[in-house]
């Protein structure tokens, strides 16, 4: 239908063709998403072919939800629509892990016993949907020393700070709020050789380069099996410690994973339960490890510094951290392997079994050399 004769359309036969209302197509022309043929002597509008064209793609665009900013985009620029769609199924991931958090909060509160609920009720309250990390980088950036590297610290903080799961089980939404609670009321975590003066960058460089090691081989040939840790710190039981701080993310996923869920307090005991008691197999992990407390401290790695290694150790020992790293761990996936406190904790008892095993005398030496 044509009421001009001329091959053009009313706004109105234009409406009737794209089977939408002359309000819809007011709204687009008004925002000049539709190009007009031409005027009446009266001013009325009116619409060629290209017109209907563009509408139907507009409704099309609209049916995905996208803005009509978004829109606009897609129709002035032929390779827009790329980078518009990957905006979007950006947010509608965000939104649909927040919908998953909310259910499995809900199913929390439905799974669990009548005396559970105001406790959990009050955990949740903590949370924002979906989770946010901010509070638990904040907790280790306290740790760090004043005058410390940005791009190492981040490296820190992005190995420490264990990222919210996007389908989380309850039991993992329970971890979360609890690892929140635990953050809001400590002031920070203990730090690696706390009141000893040392170098902290080689310390923490080291220690990335050692976590990666371990973690790379966590299955040693022969597995020594996990001995609960000493209660008597002149017994230089390094598993006894735990992890003190972050350790810089070079190592990548290797670097984080699951620990015992309700083990032992310190992170070295969880750790070494979650990893079925095994140590890690390559020595040279081990020797990375004494090394990067060596560098740090100036000296050499001898047998004798183990010793010492081993008693800073016990000395440095912190619960607090040990469940920060046990809660953690029961954030992660088990494929995510584990993490940098799971792994720490393996090196302490590794560094236990080379002092409690057959005298071996390490050669002096230093990283490197």
């Amino acid at each position: 239908m044509n009421s001009g004769g001329d091959g053009l359309w009313s706004i109105g036969e234009l409406a009737e063709r794209a089977r939408t209302t002359v309000k819809t197509v007011r709204f687009y022309s008004d925002r000049g998403l539709l190009p007009e043929a031409g005027r009446t002597g009266g001013g009325h509008r009116r619409y060629g072919p290209p017109a209907l064209e563009r509408l139907l793609l507009i409704r099309s665009l609209r049916t995905l939800d996208l803005p009509v900013t978004d829109v606009g985009r897609v129709l002035d620029r032929d390779d827009a629509l790329e980078d518009v769609v990957a905006r979007r199924l950006g947010e509608v991931g965000r939104r649909l892990t927040a919908l998953r958090w909310h259910e499995a909060s809900l199913l929390l509160l439905q799974d669990c016993a009548p005396d559970e609920r105001a406790e959990r009720l009050r955990l949740l309250g903590g949370l924002s949907t979906p989770p946010d990390t901010t509070a638990l980088a904040r907790f280790w950036r306290r740790s760090l020393p004043v005058r410390f590297p940005a791009r190492l610290a981040a490296s820190v903080v992005e190995a420490a700070v264990p990222q919210p799961p996007d389908d989380p089980t309850p039991a993992q939404v329970l971890a979360f709020a609890r690892l929140h609670e635990l953050v809001a009321a400590a002031p920070a975590p203990a730090v690696h050789l706390a009141g000893v003066d040392h170098r902290p960058v080689p310390l923490y460089t080291g220690l990335a380069e050692a976590y990666e090691l371990a973690a790379a081989d966590p299955a040693p040939a022969d597995p020594a099996p996990f001995e609960p840790a000493s209660a008597d710190p002149t017994s230089a039981d390094p598993a006894a410690a735990g992890p003190l701080t972050g350790v810089p993310a070079t190592a990548g996923p290797a670097v984080g994973g699951p620990d015992a869920a309700g083990g032992p307090a310190t992170a070295a005991a969880a750790a070494a339960a979650s990893a079925g008691g095994r140590l890690p197999g390559p020595r040279q992990a081990l020797d990375r490890f004494v090394a990067a407390y060596a560098d740090a401290l100036g000296a050499r790695d001898t047998m004798v510094f183990r010793r010492r290694l081993a008693r800073l150790l016990v000395a440095g020992a912190d619960p607090l951290t040990g469940r920060y790293w046990q809660l953690a761990g029961e954030l992660r996936a088990l494929e995510d392997g584990p993490t940098a406190g799971a792994v720490h904790g393996r090196l302490c008892l590794a560094l236990k079994s080379d002092l409690a095993g057959p005298e071996r005398a390490p050669a002096v030496r230093t990283w490197g050399a």
